[in-house]
């Protein structure tokens, strides 16, 4: 099965196209670039798919990661995930942030339960807990810091993620303290969904920062 995975959720706009027969990735894009991800993503899909020497017809399931993360970044991930499945009639599926961010730390340290933690600002901490083998242990969650060591604690597991390590060492990358998530990872764990899954959907867990102003809203006259 060819996977084609894109990720428009944090700074980054990343596509990968992976063989789930052959174990392999066989082409992968990111670009960093914090915002404008719908102007970039088609290209960096053609990119991608040129360096693997393949056709969009030759894709057999399409990942997408659904956050949490960037309210407007999810929305243009999801939008041409779905589109591009409609079109070529095949399957779409999502992919948290959360897991995502769990399954790149069990590849390195494995053996222990870990806590996806991803500063969410104004004094949340996006959350998800997994066993070992990678199986979810809580629902994902908007959490306070305080819950959040809570969690880590009781089940004495490894944490990752931006809220645990913001730029240690005081790296100079203005996005060193965001969250990164790996689109090779992204698309080995779409080729791991079972057929027939929901499609996605985006995964906020918190409604957006941008308010309308209620103030200049018109009233609504019967006709």
């Amino acid at each position: 099965m060819i996977v084609l995975a894109i990720d428009t959720a944090g700074v980054d706009c990343s596509v990968a196209l992976y063989d789930s027969a052959a174990g392999k990735v066989l082409s992968a894009v990111s670009e960093t670039i914090g915002k404008g991800h719908a102007e970039r993503l088609m290209s960096i899909v053609d990119e991608a798919l040129e360096n693997a020497g393949l056709q969009l017809q030759a894709i057999d399931r399409i990942a997408v990661v659904i956050g949490p993360g960037s309210f407007t970044g999810i929305r243009v991930g999801v939008a041409a995930a779905r589109g591009l499945a409609l079109a070529l009639g095949r399957e779409a599926i999502g992919v948290t942030t959360l897991e995502t961010l769990a399954r790149s730390c069990l590849a390195e340290h494995s053996g222990r339960s870990v806590v996806a933690a991803m500063d969410a600002k104004r004094n949340e901490v996006y959350t998800q807990a997994f066993s070992a083998d990678g199986k979810s242990l809580t629902e994902p969650a908007a959490l306070s810091p305080e819950e959040a060591s809570s969690l880590i604690e009781r089940l004495s597991a490894t944490a990752t993620g931006s809220w645990v390590d913001h730029s240690a060492g005081g790296a100079a990358d203005e996005f060193a303290d965001r969250d990164r998530f790996d689109i090779a990872m992204v698309a080995r764990i779409g080729a791991e969904k079972v057929v027939g899954a929901e499609r996605p959907k985006p995964l906020y867990l918190r409604g957006p920062d941008a308010k309308p102003q209620t103030g200049f809203a018109l009233e609504r006259r019967a006709p």
